[in-house]
């Protein structure tokens, strides 16, 4: 199965080429930008592997098209190998009461609703961080989605394959809480203070949950199965495109 992102004219133009050539059924190969690639995980389900060919910018979650006669060679040969990667899981409970469960392969956050700062109560397996952290948010991030909006709001970028769940306050006012990294095993669970007042939403992979009172956030059962074609590289892309975006991995 092929699925383009039909607004973006590279990405149609790359999955037109794919048609040409040999996919197997048990495989999703998925032509558009990282945000398309986990709305199609979300609207596919997670019973097959996917192939992610980069039809954006950056896509740091999916394989690139630097010389299409290279990728459509691998591609025919099957020459790829598929790694499991662990979705959040985030336990959201509503201002009415209502519980609602979101996964996120990339990153479950909260942010305000308002032009006012969040007044958050922050809890690390079971033990009171700070309270309140006053701030526009704080972002939960899988290793595999800490370059994506972790990065950008000052969290580290973490290697793909490690077992993280990195925490990053967004805009800290009071108190200036650091970034953190903690085990895969930890849980984080935030109360939002006065949430009548100062409504929070949750997002989760870009989907939004408003009027939220709490969020229990940690890694679940469930895995994303993503499939890299051979000679792809988590270092080489770290540094590509994050830590020397201006220069060739190589350059001395």
């Amino acid at each position: 199965m092929i699925v383009q992102d039909a607004r973006n004219p590279r990405a149609v133009a790359i999955a037109q080429k794919l048609q040409a050539l040999s996919i197997p059924d048990d495989l999703i190969v998925v032509v558009g930008g990282d945000g398309f690639l986990l709305q199609t995980v979300a609207g596919l389900g997670l019973d097959r592997p996917y192939l992610g060919i980069n039809g954006g910018n950056l896509g740091f979650l999916l394989n690139d098209v630097d010389e299409w006669d290279v990728v459509a060679e691998k591609i025919n040969r099957g020459a790829w190998a598929v790694q499991a990667f662990p979705l959040l899981e985030a336990h959201i409970t509503l201002d009415d009461g209502k519980t609602v469960t979101e996964r996120a392969l990339n990153d479950v956050y909260l942010e305000r609703m308002t032009g006012q700062t969040a007044r958050l109560t922050l809890f690390f397996d079971g033990h009171k961080v700070v309270d309140p952290l006053v701030a526009d948010g704080v972002i939960f991030a899988t290793a595999l989605g800490s370059t994506a909006y972790n990065y950008s709001a000052g969290g580290p970028a973490c290697h793909p394959t490690l077992q993280v769940l990195s925490v990053t306050p967004i805009c800290p006012h009071l108190p200036r809480l650091s970034p953190v990294a903690l085990p895969a095993a930890s849980r984080a669970r935030v109360q939002v203070r006065r949430p009548e007042h100062r409504p929070v939403r949750a997002v989760a992979d870009g989907r939004e949950v408003n009027h939220i009172s709490a969020v229990e956030v940690g890694y679940g059962s469930e895995v994303v199965q993503l499939a890299y074609l051979e000679g792809h590289d988590f270092t080489a892309r770290m540094v590509r495109k994050l830590l020397h975006p201006s220069r060739p991995v190589n350059a001395r």
